[in-house]
């Protein structure tokens, strides 16, 4: 059996395929499994360090602001029609699956014209452009949220699946966890990251949130500011003289983000798909602060759906503030029954079965 999984930018489209891809070699080793990306986007490094061989076609994004870019678009997606279909006509796979993204067109397309089966997963509760167009090409379309089906027209190809995640966010325990980085049992776990890059008005806004939790004993803060911003932060708290005690852990990136985000007891985080998937799978509690610099606004309908469940308490950029986050942590640090709830709440979002569902799909 042959398979071709596209999908590519962003590690919120990367991480469900290779979710799906070790699923399938899970069930069938003898699987031949091939990803097809850019190489702009981080699948580029992802997929490889996950095992998978990996393919390159040209393809970029249409320009809303710009349109004269759009000329040069139409002459990369011509050429990345041709790739598809070269690759396509020497891998010849059994089935294609898109999880997102620019590059699922001409690959998706290209199998359909083939007879090939195809399916596409989208992440989030507001779907993209290009799962919304490709949808005619498929043989069924995956989705996160129920909320997404009002933006399809065939609503008998829609199967609800909830976001695949890496199964060591689902095998994780937050006593394990918080034995393994040495936390206490009574202690209040903060976690805040804003992506691998890092989101430089959360970070600003956390430098306050640091200054107040730096003497509590019984609160711990893990901050992740991503690669763009960790030096910015250092710097702002020396310049501060705000010597660190041993309860605050900030970090550039982490690998572990599993143990992490089991170790929590409130998350604070951007709402991209696969974050708030990670986040409600392992029944966490969180402040959400989607980020506006997304087409469609698509964090804060994610980010939405979780809220309105009372998972989730949703801070938009244009509204954050030091005294307003710093705030709405400590009244749910003060609070463990509403803080409970939020995690209760949390879990019923959360799907953990989600890359189970979809291989049942497959027909495999």
């Amino acid at each position: 059996m042959k398979v071709i999984m596209t999908g590519g930018g962003t590690g919120g489209h990367i991480y469900p395929a290779i979710a799906i891809a070790d699923k399938i070699k899970r069930k069938h080793p003898e699987a031949e499994i091939l990803f097809v990306g850019t190489e702009k986007g981080m699948e580029k490094d992802l997929v490889p360090k996950n095992g998978y061989e990996i393919r390159f076609i040209t393809v970029t994004g249409f320009h809303r602001k710009q349109l004269w870019k759009n000329l040069r678009t139409a002459v990369d997606l011509a050429k990345g029609n041709r790739e598809a279909n070269r690759i396509m006509k020497e891998f010849r796979p059994d089935l294609v699956i898109g999880t997102g993204g620019y590059v699922c067109g001409p690959v998706v397309r290209a199998a359909h014209k083939r007879g090939i089966k195809t399916y596409i997963h989208e992440q989030n509760a507001l779907p993209g452009v290009t799962n919304k167009l490709l949808e005619k090409y498929v043989d069924k379309v995956f989705i996160s949220f129920p909320e997404s089906n009002r933006f399809f027209k065939n609503q008998s190809k829609l199967v609800v699946t909830g976001n695949p995640i890496r199964k060591s966010f689902l095998l994780c325990g937050m006593n394990h966890s918080r034995d393994k980085m040495s936390i206490k049992a009574n202690e209040f776990v903060i976690l805040c990251f804003g992506g691998s890059l890092g989101a430089g008005k959360i970070n600003n806004t956390m430098i306050h949130v640091i200054e107040a939790v730096n003497p509590m004993t019984d609160t711990r803060l893990v901050f992740i500011t991503g690669k763009n911003y960790y030096k910015k932060v250092v710097d702002t708290l020396k310049e501060r003289e705000i010597s660190l005690n041993d309860n605050i852990n900030i970090l550039e990136y982490a690998d572990n983000m599993h143990e992490y985000l089991s170790a929590a007891d409130l998350v604070i985080s951007r709402a991209g798909a696969l974050t708030v998937s990670e986040i409600t799978a392992c029944g966490k509690a969180a402040i959400l602060i989607p980020s506006p610099n997304v087409t469609g606004n698509h964090q804060f309908f994610n980010a939405k759906v979780v809220a309105d469940k009372g998972g989730a308490i949703i801070l938009e950029e244009k509204d954050l503030s030091d005294e307003k986050l710093l705030g709405t942590i400590l009244r749910l640090k003060n609070n463990k029954e509403a803080l409970n709830i939020m995690s209760a709440a949390s879990a019923k979002v959360g799907r953990v079965d989600a890359v189970d569902v979809i291989y049942d799909h497959l027909d495999l």
